[in-house]
């Protein structure tokens, strides 16, 4: 580089870390989350879509983002997708106001339809956005401390396993966490039942097939939770 050559700018950090409160609950998390600077999806997004739900739920839901009702309204999962979650796991068996439900990704990430218009249109995170995030989902962790945590579709199972995680591979198993994946210092950590996004069942051609595998796979976690009742 030459004496007069600026020097290249360094690549943006991606990491919501910096953002984390030093102490407190879920409440000073959520209150630290509005203000999340860690990657650029916070620029086009409404709001910061924390967490909501039972904050010693013993089971713990992850989807992968916000979408457009959640990004409005600032809630996860109280859109489409979210009403058909609440019906399946009541066919499987679990009360979801028990539960406490969130997101890999808590910035809504869309685009706009060709041409123009106002309609916002879903678009999967990145690798480097959901690692970015990563720190305030295992925060959630951390102080709910659930016993099952299902992994709604493949970006939260990516956000909890690891980025060897496929969906179609690893389903309706009762996964353990990874070691590090929790934060949990030592202790046990939850186990972890992955299934489909309902966003993806919705889409599915054979709804009907789509959604019995939604409530097969969420009756293993209900069945795991019954086993560790006192």
């Amino acid at each position: 580089m030459s004496p007069t050559q600026a020097p290249s700018p360094r690549p943006r950090a991606y990491d919501a870390e910096p953002y984390l409160p030093g102490r407190g609950g879920l409440p000073a998390h959520r209150r630290a989350a509005a203000d999340c600077r860690g990657c650029p999806l916070h620029e086009d997004a409404t709001r910061t879509v924390f967490g909501k739900g039972d904050e010693s739920a013993r089971l713990l839901l992850v989807g992968e983002q916000p979408g457009d009702q959640e990004d409005r309204r600032g809630e996860p999962f109280v859109g489409p997708a979210g009403r058909l979650l609440r019906r399946a796991l009541e066919e499987a068996g679990i009360d979801m106001d028990t539960a406490y439900v969130t997101n890999a990704v808590k910035h809504f990430k869309f685009t706009r339809p060709p041409g123009g218009g106002t309609r916002r249109i879903h678009k999967a995170p990145d690798l480097r956005e959901v690692a970015a995030c990563r720190p305030w989902l295992l925060a959630e962790l951390r102080l709910v401390r659930p016993e099952i945590v299902v992994a709604l579709g493949a970006t939260a199972g990516k956000a909890l396993l690891g980025s060897s995680f496929r969906v179609t591979k690893d389903r309706g198993a009762l996964l353990s966490m990874p070691p590090e994946g929790g934060g949990f210092q030592g202790s046990r950590g939850p186990h972890v039942v992955a299934t489909l996004h309902p966003s993806a069942v919705l889409r599915a051609d054979d709804r009907e097939g789509a959604y019995a595998g939604l409530v097969s796979d969420l009756k293993v976690a209900a069945e795991a939770l019954a086993k560790s009742e006192p």
